[in-house]
């Protein structure tokens, strides 16, 4: 491996060292792997490796502008947690034996194919997710196609925050002898040539969705909905974003699946809603035995002078929580998050009350592998020692049988 070693002209403290690291391989693919240089608290330097020399000058330019702009000079934040759950439990190391036993399998760069009994538990919690929203807020259940629009995320704004994660959808021009040209090339060359063919691709009209509430504000534009009360929206899916190097076990992958649950309603009320979910998550975040946190959060922007400055004043505003679960001594993961939109999503897809006015929304979202995952890790992976709770619902959910309501 060749080192290489680039000095930041700010200093990053050690309180925002998960945030620069969470930025590192986005900066270059050339990047393999990467070391922080610390000095009294701070990191002063990174060094980079690489199988090929990199260019220094110009890697340190782009390195230095992602720090200043995204990380910023905002004051620090010390970490709010609003809730910690009554459980302290020790952790197992579940994925090389879940490996090991072929429960799963990693089918590709960032996908992670599972077996039983993963897929009954992930169903069985799943389901015990959605029974709550519906049974609370009476939701109203959707089942969404995989593909979404990219004008849809151009209206939320997506590919302007969070272009590291977007994943495009293509195909080949409808041309007879584009599809003749493409057959010769891959005949002579054995195996698809990607260059090539992303040139007799025709556009990028739809995305795999990065998560699951952008189909619901697709389907509620230009809706009007009454001013009193809250309207929910449930729907379970799969989602995507390129996590690049980051990507590992259940806990960060490019394919995943999310339970996400939408408000749209008064300030007042999406608030409440968002505020009486969280209360019934924790209750079962300890019916479920879990040792974790919830805490004020922020989304990862990316790329652009006010990106730190948006993710500060969303900490400062309290707009996101995450819920986060133990999955080793000092390892845990978000595995869903409490989120308030203001009526940024009203405006942009023009969702209304009766006299014209913008409603506001807020969504809830779950990783339900990264939920699995944080339960075997602190109950193992044997169905017998998992929670009461848990292990009727997963026999329930085996035997083709909804769980009995609590």
């Amino acid at each position: 491996m060749i080192e290489t070693e680039v000095v930041l002209r700010t200093p990053v403290p050690q309180a925002r060292v998960a945030e620069l690291e969470r930025r590192m391989f986005y900066v270059s693919a050339q990047i393999e792997s990467f070391r922080l240089v610390v000095d009294d608290g701070t990191v002063r330097a990174v060094r980079l490796f690489s199988t090929a020399a990199l260019d220094r000058e110009a890697l340190s330019a782009k390195l230095n502008t992602m720090v200043e702009n995204d990380l910023g000079s905002q004051p620090e934040q010390p970490t709010k947690v609003v809730w910690r759950s009554a459980n302290l439990r020790a952790t197992h190391e579940v994925y090389a034996p879940l490996l090991a036993a072929g429960v799963v399998s990693e089918a590709g760069e960032g996908q992670i194919a599972v077996g039983e009994p993963l897929i009954s538990l992930l169903a069985a919690l799943d389901r015990r997710l959605r029974d709550l929203v519906v049974e609370t807020f009476a939701a109203t259940e959707y089942r969404y196609p995989t593909l979404i629009p990219t004008r849809v995320l151009d209206a939320a704004g997506y590919p302007g925050a969070f272009p590291q994660h977007l994943m495009f959808v293509t195909r080949l021009h409808e041309d007879l002898d584009v599809y003749r040209d493409f057959q010769r090339s891959y005949d002579a060359a054995g195996a698809l040539d990607g260059e090539a063919a992303l040139r007799r691709c025709s556009n990028v009209d739809y995305c795999l969705p990065p998560t699951m509430c952008y189909h619901t504000f697709a389907q509620y534009r230009g809706r009007v909905l009454p001013a009193d009360g809250v309207h929910v929206v449930t729907s379970r899916g799969k989602s995507f974003r390129y996590e690049s190097r980051y990507a590992t076990t259940l806990e960060r992958l490019w394919d995943f699946t999310i339970r996400e649950t939408v408000f749209f309603g008064g300030r007042g009320a999406v608030l409440d809603a968002r505020e009486r979910l969280m209360e019934l998550i924790f209750a079962l975040v300890d019916e479920l035995g879990l040792d974790g946190h919830c805490e004020v959060a922020s989304d990862p922007f990316f790329i652009g002078a006010d990106r730190a400055a948006r993710a500060w004043s969303q900490r400062q505003l309290e707009l996101k929580y995450e819920l986060r679960l133990r999955l080793g001594p000092d390892r845990d993961v978000a595995v869903g998050s409490f989120n308030f939109h203001g009526d940024f999503f009203g405006r942009g897809f023009d969702i209304t009350r009766p006299d014209g006015v913008p409603l506001v929304s807020g969504c809830a979202g779950f990783g339900l592998e990264r939920l699995v995952y944080a339960l075997l890790c602190q109950h193992g992976p044997d169905p017998d020692n998992w929670p009461a709770a848990v292990r009727e619902w997963h026999r329930a959910e085996r035997a083709g049988e909804q769980s009995p309501v609590r």
